[in-house]
């Protein structure tokens, strides 16, 4: 190796430092990554270490976990009976595996067989699946050799599996004995550009080692070609190779000629047309070799160890290693591509039908993997032929429910093109149209389904959902998205030429009346958020005229959607049954049913599964779902007091809202931003949201937002103790003694009305709302339900047996514990109650246990109320928390900075600091505040006295 002695000299140290370590290497095509590598790997393989290798894979950059299996399958233990790659055990060579292979955990071995597709479960999220990891890598690092994971190409590696090895990388330090050294491309973007890891910049030799390294190699060059040679390279080691070559290669005389035309074009590209004049004198055969070879993934430099799953072996291309576009490796006996470079020159040389035929033995190749199978087939068929189309279509519903719905609009589109008839185009096209909207891709999903639409009538099914969609998610338009889905609705349940229902049909169906479902599903979504009685009425008469043609799944969100104090009753157990198999359901539907979970109390169950998918939807599976799955993660955490936790979702959330320009799902998160505002008494900020929310949903007439918006200020007045804004806040969402239909809000808010009342002197009407809960059998509702109504039948009791009897029920309810802020308030106005009427020693308890819950939640004012009862039943005062540790000058400008919504650069701006040193300021002053979010800087600012004097 010439030159190279910094890049060397860090290698060594990287390689040989006793510590675990991640570093990425960054530079240009051709400039020497895999060379490094090559010396990273033998100088670990003489250090005694263990050496595994793999290498990104264009062709295969779009399916999840496919470049992770490829590093970790030398690895991984085998199964009994089968091999990672489904092949028996005693067709693999002998050393696949070493012979003591780690026995994984349950959960370990649970996590890699669902993300390598092992198993029917979900993929894991980028958490679990980078714990797993952890654990394997450190467990062959424990047997006493030290392990060097080495991964080039790194830009094509899969957004998943770049994912998770970030997060491995971020966590090697403490683990003694385990290394990952990756390279990439400079000017190709890859998922390595934010994994926040070690770089090292890989640049070009300079002046002198270029001179050094062309001489070492083409000692016979002219000097006039010399000098041109070392011009048009600059300094990349793979251009002082290659162009020499190339220039002596022919008859005549041609060096000054060819330089000169390869002038202004970029050198990778100069490289590639080296490489095609050396494909272009290779006999047909053998580029049909090297074609399949390079469009499969094959030779790629190098795993140790056999491919994760067969790839397709070359062979007779002895002409092609003795002209230096491929390599024996000598470790493995594999043959490997060069470089990157002669793979892409492969397939840009052959013509579409060489392509096609490549990509039809391939297919047959991997007809054991449909999904891979389908990448070759949609590049493999030019004329419409239904079987390779239903494949297609096939695969893609399997990538849907695996994350890749991104994937699975590829897939369908294609399908459609190649469909046979009209009527299955159509409905591809228009299954593309409603895949594409769930990806968030609204402006392909309403191309597709204008294409999916017969010439001369109306707008297709697919046009309005996608029209609708827009619509919802970017404005907020709620009325004449509705009247329009009606109008749809009631088209096709008239048309003629819908087909009944088939008796058979179940979530696979291609059925047309799978467009209907779609359609009343949005429907009852539209209704949800304008969440007001014409709306649903409407709703409800539109699904009544379907008979037979609206789903038990309709009814259920019809029903828990809409007002589950009248319509609730039933439904908790089929929700709890069809939670059972949520990995054989679409994203789509698992979120609409843990929606349905959500209104009845019961969506903790669902939560486990909802977090180990989000990551994958929002990476390259169905968008908008995500964004729903950490709503309805942010709810749960915030009723199971978790508010860190919820407060982390939600900001996670609304970036993602803001940045896609969803104008729905943004204004939906603040709103929740600011319930948990509320409840943790941040008043300001509370108030602040809440303002936002109603003044962007209130001329919309999106009623589901403007109730959330009138509780958070119910909420925001009785933890400042202001009962009167309270109850004004509270009737505006329902008036005491009734449930107002269809407002999902107005039981939700049970307690909050109830208190507010009985704090301004109207008993009475606290007393009528109590009743109407429990006459309207609100306890056999759901269990939340079932504690805010006996807590506001104790507090509205008339005499003190029925009081106590109430309390008891509330506090010795199963699932109380659930909601620890109700039972919390609940414990604190038993325990004033029994102050008053029994004495102090009575109401300790209680009183204990509620201020206690409130400390532990983070709701300060609840918990001073909490203790201020206490002291009056004679408990000593409560020692308040440590004061906040100061914060320097500095930190106090970064934080005052960032409470006015600057981001970090423009904070670097303004006070001449690098945007990571901004971060490294924040870092340490949100611990000194007690906060955790930028959200919060604002009011905890202002809790704090005079700030260190400026220097």
């Amino acid at each position: 190796m010439v030159g190279r002695d910094a890049e060397r000299a860090r290698l060594s140290a990287f390689v040989r430092a006793p510590d675990g370590q991640a570093l990425v290497l960054r530079g240009e095509a051709g400039v020497g990554k895999s060379t490094l590598l090559d010396l990273a790997a033998r100088l670990a393989a003489e250090d005694g270490q263990s050496v595994v290798r793999a290498t990104g894979v264009e062709a295969e950059s779009g399916l999840p976990h496919a470049g992770l299996h490829q590093l970790l399958y030398p690895l991984l233990p085998t199964s009994d009976d089968r091999s990672c790659d489904g092949r028996p055990s005693d067709d693999r060579p002998s050393d696949d595996r070493p012979s003591d292979a780690p026995l994984l955990s349950a959960g370990a071995r649970a996590a890699f067989d669902a993300a390598f597709g092992r198993s029917d479960g979900p993929p894991p999220p980028v958490m679990a699946l980078g714990i797993a990891v952890l654990d394997l890598l450190s467990w062959t690092a424990a047997k006493g050799r030290p392990l060097l994971l080495v991964l080039d190409d790194g830009q094509w590696l899969d957004g998943a599996s770049a994912e998770v090895c970030g997060f491995v990388g971020r966590r090697l330090a403490g683990r003694p004995g385990v290394k990952l050294l990756v390279a990439v491309r400079a000017d190709t973007a890859s998922r390595f550009d934010t994994a926040a890891l070690p770089e090292a910049p890989v640049g070009a030799l300079g002046d002198a080692d270029a001179t050094r390294l062309l001489d070492l190699h083409h000692p016979q060059l002219g000097r006039q070609v010399r000098g041109l040679v070392l011009e048009q390279a600059g300094g990349n080691p793979l251009a002082l190779l290659e162009l020499p070559a190339h220039l002596t290669a022919g008859p005549g005389d041609r060096t000054t000629q060819d330089l000169l035309g390869l002038h202004g074009v970029p050198l990778p590209r100069r490289i590639q047309e080296i490489y095609a004049a050396r494909l272009a004198r290779l006999g047909d055969t053998v580029r049909a070799e090297l074609l399949r070879g390079a469009l499969d993934g094959s030779a790629a430099r190098p795993g140790d160890g056999p491919a994760p799953i067969a790839r397709y072996r070359m062979r007779e291309v002895d002409e092609a290693v003795a002209c230096g576009l491929l390599v024996v490796e000598p470790v493995t006996g594999e043959l490997a591509f060069r470089h990157p470079l002669v793979r892409s020159s492969v397939v840009q040389l052959a013509t579409p039908d060489q392509r096609r035929s490549a990509h039809r033995v391939l297919a047959e190749l991997h007809r054991e993997y449909p999904e891979r199978r389908a990448i070759h087939l949609a590049a493999a068929t030019v004329d419409p032929e239904e079987g390779v189309a239903a494949d297609l279509e096939a695969a893609a519903r399997s990538a849907t429910r695996r994350g890749g719905a991104r994937m699975a609009v590829s897939w369908l589109t294609r399908a459609a093109e190649l469909s046979e008839t009209r009527v299955d185009r159509s409905r591809r096209l228009g299954e593309a149209a409603y895949v594409a909207g769930q990806a968030d891709n609204l402006g392909r999903a309403r191309s597709l389904a204008l294409a999916a639409a017969a010439p001369g009538t109306d707008e297709s099914p697919a046009a309005v959902l996608a029209d609708s969609y827009l619509a919802l998610y970017r404005d907020g338009e709620v009325r004449a998205t509705h009247r329009r889905i009606v109008a749809a609705v009631e088209r096709l349940r008239d048309s003629p030429d819908r087909r009944p229902r088939h008796p058979d049909r179940g979530p696979d169906s291609p059925f047309p009346d799978e467009v209907l479902d779609r359609l009343v599903s949005l429907l009852l979504a539209v209704s949800q958020y304008a969440g007001n009685r014409a709306t649903w009425q409407r709703t409800h008469e539109v699904l009544a005229t379907l008979g037979e043609l609206a789903t038990e799944r309709a009814w259920m969100y019809g029903s828990t959607w809409s007002d589950v104090v009248r319509h609730g009753a039933g439904w908790p157990r089929r929700v709890e049954r069809a939670s059972a198999s949520l990995a054989d359901q679409d994203p789509w539907d698992v979120t609409r049913l843990a929606v349905s979970a959500y209104h009845l109390d019961v969506l903790s169950p669902l939560r486990p599964y909802l977090e180990r998918v989000v990551d994958r939807e929002l990476d390259t599976g169905a968008m908008s779902s995500g964004i729903v799955m950490l709503h309805l993660v942010l709810l749960d955490q915030l009723a199971l007091g978790q508010w860190d936790a919820a407060e982390r979702t939600g900001h996670r959330a609304l970036a993602l809202a803001t940045e896609r320009g969803h104008g729905l799902f943004a204004h939906q998160t603040r709103a929740y931003l600011a319930q948990l505002a509320a409840v943790r008494g941040r008043t300001t900020e509370a108030r602040e949201l809440q303002a936002a929310v109603d003044a962007w949903a209130r001329p919309r007439g999106v009623g589901f937002l403007t109730q959330i918006a009138d509780a958070v200020g119910a909420t925001a007045a009785l933890g400042d103790g202001d009962y009167e804004t309270a109850f004004l806040h509270a009737i505006g969402i329902t008036a005491p003694g009734a449930f107002r239909p269809y407002a999902y809000q107005a039981s939700r808010t049970l307690l909050d009305l109830v208190e507010a009342a009985l704090h301004t002197g109207r008993a009475e009407q606290a007393r009528a709302h109590a009743l109407a809960a429990r006459d309207a059998g609100l306890p056999d509702l759901s269990p939340r339900l079932a504690l805010l109504t006996h807590g506001a039948l104790a507090m509205t009791a008339e005499d003190d047996t029925e009081a106590a009897a109430h309390y008891a029920r509330a506090q010795s309810h199963p699932a109380a514990e659930r909601f620890p802020f109700e039972l919390a308030r609940i414990r604190l106005a038993h325990g004033i109650s029994i102050r008053r009427l029994q004495g102090a020693a009575a109401a300790r308890l209680p009183l204990t246990q509620a201020a206690k819950a409130f400390d532990r939640l983070g709701a300060p004012a609840w918990a001073a109320r909490a203790h201020a009862e206490l002291r009056a039943a004679g408990v000593a005062p409560h020692t308040p928390s440590p004061a906040p540790l100061p914060l320097t000058w500095q930190e106090r400008r970064v934080a005052e900075l960032a409470a006015g919504g600057l981001t970090n650069k423009e904070i670097g701006e303004q006070m001449r600091l690098s945007p990571r040193t901004v971060s490294a300021h924040l870092y340490r002053a949100f611990p000194k505040l007690g906060i955790t979010t930028r959200a919060a800087l604002r009011d905890a600012l202002t809790r704090i006295s005079q700030p260190t004097p400026a220097p």
